[in-house]
């Protein structure tokens, strides 16, 4: 685990908004609803160490994935900042300089491998548009390092990504990604298409790359097992918002938000004599196109009030750095 530190943070998102705008369907213009826009982010802060990995967790559409894309430079945010180390807003990177700070790792790698180019090319490109190396004798040196960091046989410089398993791509994904010596990777859903076997030699994997490189991970995920096991700090996301931060102690032994005890209750216990409290989530899930007065939360919080369905909470210190988006944190 990464120690606090008072140096910079590596990577510092404030405020971060991402709406995106929606088109009327026919039942909205028979009703005469005006389009919208969908608030997939909204108002996300958060930093990232060097050496750190930040898990973000949070069920299918809270805006995780999105906020990974915004940082990256995939997609512009609606608002907001992201700054790097140097205290250089990052929307004044070129390309060129963005993708050698920062890189991204996606869930389907066979998706995002070329599958008429070889292994040995895919990285020899990945190399070559960065200059990260110089002559075509660099070049195989460097993809030689390259597959040995990520565990693969250099064997596999022939083969095309068809031929490999979707552990072996995963890890040709990595590696093209560490061609450009990144401090940061954007990591996305990087094992859900996992074997629960092969997940776990990935994970290993990343801390095998944070301990020699010093690279820190945002690891965007929805399995908190994974994140729990990977993760030194923890951010919950629900409807676009950070909820809860903490350690990843604070997180899975302490948690404050009733959003994050719910997620921690669905996770399956194999021990059968082991009792995992129930907070099933009730209330239907809000519409994410309407703009909410109050708590995102309140209509599936079990501990709802008027106050709550009036007033939007802000982060509220708990203990330590462990921060919980809750008005009633002191009673419940």
């Amino acid at each position: 685990m990464v120690s606090e530190s008072h140096a910079p943070a590596l990577l510092t998102v404030e405020n971060l908004e991402k709406r995106y705008g929606s088109r009327r369907g026919l039942s909205d213009f028979l009703s005469g609803k005006q389009a919208g826009f969908l608030h997939a982010l909204k108002g996300v802060s958060l930093h990232v160490n060097e050496g750190e990995i930040v898990g973000v967790v949070g069920e299918s559409g809270c805006g995780k994935s999105t906020l990974g894309k915004c940082i990256v430079g995939l997609q512009s945010p609606s608002g907001g900042t992201v700054t790097w180390s140097d205290g250089r807003s990052m929307d004044r990177f070129t390309r060129f300089e963005r993708s050698t700070r920062i890189q991204m790792v996606f869930q389907d790698p066979y998706s995002s491998l070329n599958p008429r180019f070889t292994i040995g090319r895919l990285l020899k490109e990945a190399l070559a548009t960065h200059g990260a190396a110089r002559s075509k004798g660099d070049l195989a040196t460097e993809v030689d390092r390259l597959l040995g960091i990520v565990g693969l046989p250099l064997s596999l410089k022939q083969k095309f990504p068809y031929a490999l398993s979707g552990g072996q791509r995963q890890r040709v994904s990595i590696a093209r990604a560490l061609a450009v010596n990144p401090q940061l990777i954007i990591a996305d859903e990087p094992v859900s298409a996992l074997d629960a076997s092969v997940q776990a030699q990935i994970i290993n994997l990343f801390e095998e790359i944070r301990q020699k490189l010093r690279v820190a991970f945002l690891f965007v995920a929805h399995d908190l097992n994974v994140v729990k096991r990977v993760s030194d700090r923890v951010l919950v996301m629900y409807l676009g918002e950070i909820v809860e931060e903490g350690t990843k102690d604070d997180i899975f032994s302490r948690p404050r938000h009733p959003y994050t005890r719910a997620l921690l209750s669905a996770i399956p216990i194999a021990d059968p004599s082991i009792k995992n409290p129930s907070a099933i989530l009730e209330g239907e899930l809000p519409d994410p196109h309407e703009i909410i007065a109050g708590c995102a939360f309140s209509s599936r919080c079990p501990y709802v009030t008027e106050r709550c369905r009036q007033s939007q909470p802000d982060l509220i210190p708990v203990s330590g750095t462990q921060r919980a988006r809750c008005i009633r944190l002191a009673e419940i």
